[in-house]
């Protein structure tokens, strides 16, 4: 059957599936299961990304919401929750204090949706407050991030094509160089990779028209994942991406025990493309490996190679792949992410995408990795580090210090240096923090005395949530650069603000002092979500192949060029 025709059966019989729930007047909520089940779709769909319903995260715990809140006022909220805080609605305006962010209004749901998701979160029985929930810290670091005189000038340079409809009409989340093609491209998760060049952007892969299996929904990452074009990608014509399907969609290299559940699978493919010069991709492609997640959240991250590693070096040619814990903790599934280097989660991987040695015979391990050297068969030789939450972006200095960001849970965000064979905590650790995570997932503790006679490896520098909520990775800029001379720069994904560490500070175990940087469009002052019009920011950062730094939103696909700074 044509890969087209697949989709469009596919979407009717999911159109169907999804007609209005049984229409309940008031504020009765639907009890019967075909509700349940079409309000569990919508809230996968559009509430997990931010919400669990045991644990608070991004937004509070949604299991019991119904026995707390009146039903008129769930559905107001869920509906348009920017209006109602703005409204100067006492119960809004508390969360937004409690929380320090909008959840996005949700104008694409009908009515009849928004009740199949209270019938769903309805039949959720709520969590038990534990005693530790009132026993951690409130603001775990107390100062605030000092404002820096770095003003950078931003210039529009280009509008990648919508692939949807507004408030989400892109997905955009990478931007990278080619290595030695002075080719740069864009990925937009929902599939689709451009070819950036004079301001235009020509498709260069339509990953879905080789996947009839790929999905793009539930949640905020699923999709085209990443990309990383080997560095002798002129002349072998290699090309690495990742996508996520449904579970079950093939037997799966690295699978979950039974009793856990499998929401979707992250998989790594090879290209082999004909002519590399070619500006649609033209080729035939191979799977390296097939992973299984608990949850849509905190899947395969980046994919890197090392572009200080030349023709000869050890680490030449080598894939770095950041693996988060697949929300498997928040889940309650601890025992996934905390694995002691005997499972695949929580991990960067370092591997040689074209040997031929590991398990499944599809890729190489390098013999210097950590969990290789060791020789213990009970550990995975693909790993490199371990001990992360969602090792949210990877990018290596001029002298070779390898850093990846860091997404925190409920408190702290993080950047990392990374070193091989270290452990960097989580769930033991939320940044220099304690988490209990088998007490509560709301907050965390200071370290005790006993706590540092357990190794880990704590980050060069964090923030906490009362500045930012989810951190998204930058770049490090060099000594001679126009903007942000000497420093490693960064940023929240949610409120749009930006950071910066100085890299003569990026030291293991002493942490860095972060702090913030402003942006200007056409020498006028401005902030992100001022520039986007949106309550999220959604905030990345890229490159090109002269080293030039760009900055835009993952949702309205408008992409600016960081020029240089002026005066205050």
């Amino acid at each position: 059957m044509p890969l087209r025709k697949y989709r469009l059966l596919a979407l009717v019989a999911a159109a169907c599936y999804l007609l209005a729930c049984q229409q309940h007047s008031g504020s009765e909520i639907a009890s019967d299961p075909h509700s349940i089940r079409r309000g569990q779709y919508y809230y996968d769909l559009y509430c997990s990304s931010c919400h669990s319903l045991n644990n608070q995260s991004i937004g509070p715990a949604l299991a019991g919401i119904t026995g707390k809140e009146g039903t008129e006022w769930l559905k107001s909220f869920i509906r348009d929750a920017p209006a109602l805080i703005d409204s100067g609605d006492k119960r809004a305006k508390a969360l937004f204090a409690s929380y320090r962010q909008y959840m996005p209004a949700f104008p694409m749901l009908q009515d009849s949706n928004i009740d199949c998701i209270l019938a769903y979160l309805n039949a959720q029985p709520a969590p038990t407050v534990a005693i530790a929930d009132t026993l951690g810290l409130t603001d775990p670091i107390p100062d605030s991030i000092p404002l820096s005189d770095h003003v950078v000038d931003l210039q529009l340079v280009t509008q990648i094509p919508a692939s949807g409809d507004a408030p989400l009409m892109t997905r955009i989340t990478k931007m990278d160089c080619a290595a030695n093609t002075g080719r740069t491209f864009m990925l937009d998760l929902r599939g689709k990779l451009y070819e950036m060049s004079s301001g235009k952007n020509t498709l260069y892969l339509d990953i879905a028209t080789y996947f009839p299996k790929y999905i793009d929904v539930p949640g905020l990452a699923t999709g085209f994942g990443s990309f990383a074009f080997h560095p002798d990608f002129e002349h072998n014509g290699l090309l690495y991406t990742t996508h996520t399907e449904a579970a079950g969609s093939a037997p799966a290299d690295f699978a979950l025990w039974d009793s856990i559940p499998v929401k979707l699978q992250w998989i790594l493919d090879e290209w082999t493309v004909k002519d590399p010069a070619a500006k649609t991709l033209n080729g035939s492609h191979r799977e390296l490996m097939r992973i299984e997640m608990v949850t849509q959240i905190h899947g395969v991250q980046d994919l890197e190679f090392n572009p200080n590693a030349h023709p000869g070096d050890p680490d030449y040619g080598l894939l770095y792949i950041g693996i988060g814990d697949g929300g498997s903790v928040e889940s309650g599934f601890p025992e996934v992410s905390l694995n002691g280097g005997n499972k695949i989660w929580s991990s960067i991987l370092r591997i040689d995408p074209t040997g031929r040695d590991s398990k499944n015979g599809q890729y190489g391990i390098p013999e210097d990795n950590p969990w290789a050297a060791d020789r213990d068969p009970q550990t995975l030789g693909e790993i490199y580090a371990r001990g992360f939450r969602n090792p949210h972006r990877l990018t290596w200095s001029a002298d070779g210090k390898m850093v990846a960001s860091c997404i925190g849970h409920h408190m702290i965000e993080e950047v990392n240096l990374i070193e091989p064979g270290q452990d960097y905590g989580w769930p033991e650790r939320e940044g220099t923090f304690k988490m209990r995570y088998s007490e509560t997932m709301t907050t965390i503790f200071p370290l005790d005395p006993a706590d540092t006679l357990v190794t880990y490896t704590y980050p060069v520098a964090q923030f906490d949530h009362g500045e930012g909520f989810a951190i998204s990775g930058g770049y490090f800029s060099p000594s001679d650069s126009k903007v942000l001379p000497g420093t490693y720069f960064f940023g929240d994904i949610v409120n749009g603000r930006l950071f910066y560490i100085n890299q003569n500070e990026i030291k293991q175990g002493y942490p860095a002092t972060v702090h913030e940087w402003r942006i200007a469009v056409n020498g006028q002052p401005t902030t992100l979500l001022k520039l986007t019009g949106a309550d999220r920011a959604d905030l990345r950062f890229g490159k090109d192949c002269d080293g030039t730094f760009y900055l835009f939103s993952k949702a309205d696909g408008k992409v600016y060029r960081m020029t240089g700074e002026m005066p205050l």
